[in-house]
């Protein structure tokens, strides 16, 4: 199963995460910050944090873990019992009446190459494009489209003994996959761990052929059948199998476990039966056009936590698990070798992982290890980029613009960019008698200036925002709405339509609310970063021309979240990043959903949401998600801003890069396709 982390959900949760610390300035995205899942409960606290550093080891085979010792329980223990009872048939009754429909098995490495083959030769030579300054579109172009091309079939150009250091701004919390709760836990995890399904640079999903040898789906879309490959293993040497699949399962709907974020989408599976070791059918509760995101769910080694989990469902407090949070058991390309807290963790390449009984069963991972350095400031982490210390960063817009134009960035380093489908906004909590009437938020919309937030202080890198769909899906309207532009006017005109007038001439509109008068005043909370500040400082100095009084409050990440998830704040900022289907923004704005922090209601958007999950035709499903886009437009229970678009430097010694609305790492094969060049150009 390969390394990429596009096995894993990184779902809008995490990618909210990502998107707000980096392209709005945020300088930490660590364990007191950002690191904090944007809309779930905190993460493992004391246990996860007391625990002694892990010694760098000298060899790549995993270390044995002791037999669990007892620790006393949380709360009754009892293996699936989120699950409802269900008596799977047996499979040769399953085969006959089925009528399995053959799903694609791919590499994602192909899919790539072949699409790179279409487009003929580079633009220009690698000399060449790692002597340019990335200082125009053109330029751009030349440097990513030599510089992303792969590396042969034969692996000639590429440095195996080679090692990736990597940026990261916060710390690896939990090595666990089912307790991943940050950005930084999910790149471990596509590093180290298994799983079935996978998607390519244009979000089509398909399974891996490094780890399934068939998917097939039934007629009916209520069951999925994968036949695992016979050459997958642990890096204990034990099979990887279908009963891995299935108790992963179990473990994820155990009411016990404290499942941060995998849970979601994974409670809509009705139940998954391992019908042998390498056989295991999915049945779905429901014929969803979603269900193969619902499926696509962390494995752990059942051999390793069937005997501890009832003792610690935490999996992180008992001695046993501690050792195995350090010493973790892992099925993927790499595997822990080094952890310094709050410092680096580092991977080290699995042979057993490409090689199996003497024969190279998979492609070699192209890096023999892969370091990865937490640098908490982002101007300290380009310092290091600059120094040669670190080889890849995301750079924040001031940065590309700013600061690494000079000879001391090009001497080591190149950067490139591309577009990501990630909008940021500012919510308005609708909960909030100001923000009630949308001729209010439609006021709001039209009183900001986007020119100045756009030329100005995001240095004309970023495109205006035409809603929570980016331009370029599939699922975008076709009659979809222009951006906003600043018209006082018009905000005015229906502050007035709404009844907030200024009634008594000191300045401020206001109006009767239950029985008194409430002046138009408000707090914007935003984050304590020097974008995010002069963001919100601009919408308080719009509103103030039109009579609104706007109280900017700058805040911590994690309080920051946990207000909006209390839904006590007035107005935040906030940013979205794409799911791998449109259906995933429904938990943002679905009558109820948990992540929904504006309480936004609408009856017509949330029968579409019910529609577009059983629609199995996709252009019918744009449609039905067009709408949606276009009801939310005009509702406006966020304010959006504008589009990001993903901004990195490389060191110049690294190859294989290519982006996708995710980034450059995120889908398949994404990470997998970078290496290190073995020769200087």
């Amino acid at each position: 199963m390969t390394p990429s982390s596009a096995y894993f959900r990184l779902n809008l949760q995490w990618y909210w995460v990502l998107v707000l610390a980096v392209a709005v300035g945020c300088s930490s995205r660590s364990d007191s910050s950002s690191q904090k899942k944007a809309e779930s409960a905190p993460a493992e606290k004391a246990a996860t944090d007391a625990k002694p550093s892990v010694a760098p080891a000298t060899a790549s085979k995993s270390p044995a873990v002791d037999e669990p010792k007892a620790a006393a329980p949380a709360k009754p223990f009892k293996l699936g019992d989120l699950i409802q009872p269900f008596t799977p048939p047996p499979l040769a009754e399953i085969d006959k009446t089925a009528g399995w429909i053959d799903n694609p098995v791919l590499s994602g490495m192909e899919i790539m190459r072949k699409k790179q083959e279409s487009l003929g030769p580079p633009p220009v030579s690698i000399a060449t494009a790692l002597s340019l300054r990335n200082d125009s579109p053109e330029n751009n172009a030349k440097i990513l489209g030599t510089l992303s091309r792969l590396a042969p079939a034969d692996g000639a150009s590429v440095d195996y003994e080679a090692t990736l250091v990597r940026h990261t701004s916060g710390d690896l919390k939990s090595s666990n996959p089912l307790l991943q709760s940050s950005i930084t836990e999910a790149e471990f995890q596509g590093l180290t761990s298994t799983g079935l399904l996978t998607f390519d640079q244009d979000m089509r999903d398909f399974a891996s052929n490094d780890s399934v040898l068939s998917w097939q789906t039934s007629k009916d879309h209520l069951m999925d059948k994968f036949v695992l490959r016979d050459d997958l293993t642990w890096s204990d040497g034990k099979p990887i199998t279908a009963h891995d699949v299935m108790f992963s399962f179990q473990v994820i709907m155990t009411e016990a476990v404290p499942i941060l974020a995998v849970r979601t989408g994974t409670d809509q599976i009705k139940w998954v039966q391992a019908y042998d070791d390498r056989t295991v059918v999915i049945f779905h509760k429901e014929a969803l056009a979603t269900n193969r995101a619902n499926m696509n769910f962390p494995v752990i080694p059942k051999h390793v936590y069937e005997k501890s989990i009832a003792d610690d469902p935490t999996m992180a407090r008992s001695e046993y698990h501690t050792r195995l949070e350090d010493h973790p058991i892992v099925g993927g390309a790499y595997e822990l070798v080094s952890r310094v807290r709050n410092q680096e963790f580092v991977v080290q390449r699995r042979e057993s992982y490409y090689m199996h009984n003497g024969k190279q069963v998979r492609a070699k991972p192209y890096f023999k290890q892969v370091r990865v350095k937490v640098i908490e400031d982002f101007n300290t982490a380009l310092l290091a980029l600059k120094a040669g210390q670190i080889d890849q960063m995301e750079l924040r817009a001031e940065q590309w613009s700013d600061q690494t134009n000079g000879d001391d960035y090009y001497q080591r380093n190149t950067k490139v960019t591309g577009p990501e489908w990630t909008e940021f906004h500012f919510t308005w909590n609708l909960k909030s008698p100001i923000f009630q009437d949308k001729r209010v938020r439609q006021a709001m919309s039209w009183a900001f200036d986007y020119d100045e937030l756009l030329k100005k202080i995001l240095h004309g890198l970023y495109q205006p925002c035409r809603g929570t769909y980016h331009p370029d899906a599939w699922y975008f309207p076709k009659n979809g709405p222009q951006p906003y532009h600043q018209d006082l006017d018009k905000a005015e005109n229906l502050l007035d339509e709404a009844g907030w007038i200024d009634s008594d001439g000191d300045g401020i509109r206001d109006k009767e609310i239950n029985g008194r008068r409430v002046p138009f005043e408000f707090t914007l909370l935003t984050y304590q970063t020097e974008t995010g500040i002069q963001a919100a400082t601009l919408l308080k100095e719009c509103l103030q021309k039109i009579g609104i009084t706007c109280n900017v409050k700058p805040t911590e990440f994690t309080v920051l979240v946990d207000s909006q998830q209390k839904r006590q704040f007035d107005a935040a900022m906030g940013g979205w990043g794409v799911g791998t289907d449109p259906d995933q923004t429904s938990n943002l704005y679905a009558t109820g959903e948990s992540r929904n922090s504006s309480s936004y209601s609408n009856k017509r958007v949330d029968e579409l949401f019910k529609q577009g999950r059983r629609e199995f035709d996709r252009d019918k499903r744009a449609a039905i998600y067009g709408e949606i886009h276009n009801i939310l437009w005009e509702d406006q229970p966020l304010t959006w801003l504008f589009y990001r678009n993903s901004f990195y430097g490389f060191n110049k010694s690294v190859r294989g890069y290519n982006f996708s609305p995710k980034g450059p790492f995120d889908y398949s094969p994404g990470f997998d396709s970078v290496f290190k060049a073995a020769a200087a150009p």
